[in-house]
């Protein structure tokens, strides 16, 4: 068999295992979160979020809607040096993101059913 012959049959059998993932996988949810920020934040935003005091006075104290945490938990990064992973009964972590020029830290107790939003800062003020 020619070399255009196998490119042929490539040709087609590739465009038909695209068309068949497409069909399969079209109208589902699917989503790829291999990294361990990406793990981390999707088992938290999956959950139920509860918020300290001190975290409500912050976000009241500096004009900022609750929102913000929706942002952060999609765009943000992980900071696994600084937090606490092998915390029992609920790990901490420490998540950063950027809300309109303002980096946001966010300290987190992620549980089995709810994550609480313990404190609040600003990273560069």
């Amino acid at each position: 068999m020619n070399l255009l012959k196998r490119f042929a049959f490539f040709s087609i059998g590739l465009i038909a295992g695209i068309i068949i993932l497409i069909f399969f996988l079209g109208g589902k949810r699917a989503s790829c979160d291999y990294s361990p920020t990406a793990r981390t934040l999707k088992n938290i935003r999956i959950k139920d979020r509860v918020y300290l005091e001190e975290a409500y006075r912050f976000f009241e104290s500096n004009n900022i809607d609750t929102t913000v945490v929706n942002t952060i938990l999609e765009d943000g990064n992980v900071n696994f040096g600084k937090s606490q992973t092998d915390k029992e009964p609920c790990n901490i972590y420490f998540v950063s993101g950027e809300i309109e020029s303002n980096k946001l830290e966010l300290q987190i107790e992620n549980c089995e059913v709810t994550a609480t939003i313990q404190r609040v800062e600003f990273l560069d003020k």
